[in-house]
């Protein structure tokens, strides 16, 4: 290292000539300056102090500025680390800065520079490439999850990844479309290459994506509320304690699935929303026929309770209970039971509009209930059991009296047939009854003969008594002779042994 360098040297040669003048002595005085200035300049060592610099100027030059040594003293130091990094710091902005301008989005500056320098634009291509892949690689995501949803989350991210790439394509520069880097592509190797059509294509896929998760989203919320309020109705439902309660939770139930039926079927919440339609309105069918049936059955008794005081009143019972099971369909289930009901409800609503008839079937079942009771805890004598057939026999002859065209004759038919077979039963007992006394007493006039003039011959009497034997096993079950005929027959068949 020069102990003094050219900038000082230069520095203090203007000094010189300054001071010196123009004859020959001040030539030889500014050479001599020079010279000893010249040997600094070609010396090695550490670099020349102030007062070195003053003694080699003041004895030739009294009036050398001392401004102008301290300045060459200063210009002769040794740069810093600190000095360094500023110039290195202020040489790095103003590169940088430059390339921040020439890589501006604005095409009076990219075009030039792209066709004359475009290293220069390497920070673009680079920005390009970043935000075109990631444009691509947030569209496939957010694709993937609008339209393979699984779950509400899926949508919220597909609609952030839809926005990602958004982001990405309005950091591409639009004026720029058409154009590829080859220098850049050959190097760095490119998966894109800008087209107008590609770029509108991109946007108009995003808009879609972010149009179709807006509408997922807010179809979300009517499936939430509906969900909620069918929920809510079936609890009711099910602590519903009358008819009424269950009526309105049955409507509030109706109302969430017409709710649930309205989302959209395009959103995945229509999708999730038709799924469990299946599942909710078949639990609503169920509660709603099992409730249509329970209110016309709770009719038909509380009009059963009031027909005699209140026929008016039964009718109308009647006629709501035949209304709500006209509301079944073919289809249900309870179809089958729900006519059954309605055919009975009709003929009472008939025999209730119809006072003749009406009339005439009570009095048979009055009839029916009188012979019921005598006929209970059997056997009974012959002339009971014909006390009975008589009551069964009037029972018959009022229901008889229903002519065809009668609203109550379904309803008098089926207690006809019904009082019928139970006549036929009582006339069974009566003619059993009459046998079993027929036979019970020939047996016994059989004893007494037996009794009054037994036969000599142990055979012959064997014979007898075998007779009493089998008249006795004639006498059935269920008769009031047939516990002492048991009797009798024991005792004969030991007599036999």
């Amino acid at each position: 290292m020069y102990r003094l360098n050219k900038r000082a040297l230069q520095i203090l040669r203007a000094e010189v000539q300054r001071c010196s003048g123009n004859d020959q002595v001040s030539k030889i005085e500014q050479e001599i300056v020079i010279k000893r200035l010249e040997k600094l300049r070609l010396e090695k060592g550490s670099p020349v102090k102030l007062d070195e610099l003053r003694d080699s100027v003041v004895d030739v030059y009294p009036q050398f500025s001392e401004k102008v040594l301290k300045q060459a003293v200063k210009a002769n130091q040794q740069l810093g680390f600190f000095t360094k990094l500023k110039w290195v710091t202020i040489l790095l902005g103003s590169s940088a800065g430059a390339l921040w301008l020439v890589n501006l989005p604005y095409p009076m500056i990219r075009w030039p520079i792209a066709k004359t320098a475009p290293i220069l634009l390497l920070p673009s291509y680079i920005n390009m490439d970043y935000h075109y892949r990631e444009a691509i690689n947030n569209l496939e995501q957010a694709d993937q999850l609008i339209n393979q949803a699984t779950s509400p989350a899926d949508i919220e991210q597909g609609s952030q990844k839809a926005k990602e790439a958004q982001k990405n394509l309005d950091n591409l520069p639009v004026w720029f479309l058409g154009y590829y880097p080859q220098a850049y592509c050959n190097f760095f190797g490119c998966s894109w290459k800008f087209t107008i059509d590609e770029f509108e294509a991109a946007r108009r896929r995003v808009a879609r994506i972010d149009a179709i998760a807006f509408q997922d989203k807010n179809a979300f919320t009517p499936l939430v509320q509906g969900e909620q309020v069918l929920k809510l109705a079936r609890q009711q439902y099910e602590q519903a304690t009358s008819i009424k309660d269950k009526e309105q939770a049955i409507a509030s139930w109706q109302a969430a699935i017409d709710q649930l039926e309205q989302i959209p079927e395009a959103t995945f919440a229509g999708e999730t929303a038709q799924t469990k339609l299946k599942a909710y309105k078949r639990d609503f069918d169920n509660a709603r026929i099992g409730t249509i049936i329970a209110a016309a059955q709770e009719f038909d008794l509380e009009a059963e309770k009031i027909q005699s005081i209140q026929p008016k009143a039964a009718s109308e019972l009647w006629e709501q209970a035949i209304k709500r099971l006209n509301q079944i369909s073919t289809e249900n289930p309870r179809y089958l039971e729900a006519q059954r009901l309605l055919a009975g409800y009709q003929v009472k609503l008939k025999t209730v509009a119809d006072p003749r008839s009406g009339t005439y079937i009570e009095a048979a079942k009055q009839f029916a209930i009188a012979a019921a009771k005598a006929s209970q805890n059997p056997p009974h004598p012959v002339v009971k059991w014909e006390q009975i057939e008589k009551l069964w026999q009037k029972s018959i002859n009022q229901l008889e009296n229903i002519r065809v065209e009668e609203p109550g004759y379904i309803a008098a038919q089926k207690l006809l047939a019904e009082y019928q077979t139970n006549l036929g039963i009582i006339e069974t007992r009566r003619k059993a009854e009459s046998e079993a006394q027929a036979s019970f007493q020939e047996a016994n006039e059989q004893i007494q003969t037996l009794i009054a003039s037994p036969p000599s011959d142990p055979q012959q009497l064997k014979g007898q008594i075998q007779g009493i034997i089998n008249r006795l096993k004639t006498i059935k079950a269920g008769t009031t002779a047939y516990a002492e005929a048991q009797t009798l027959l024991v005792s004969a068949q030991k007599r036999l042994q």
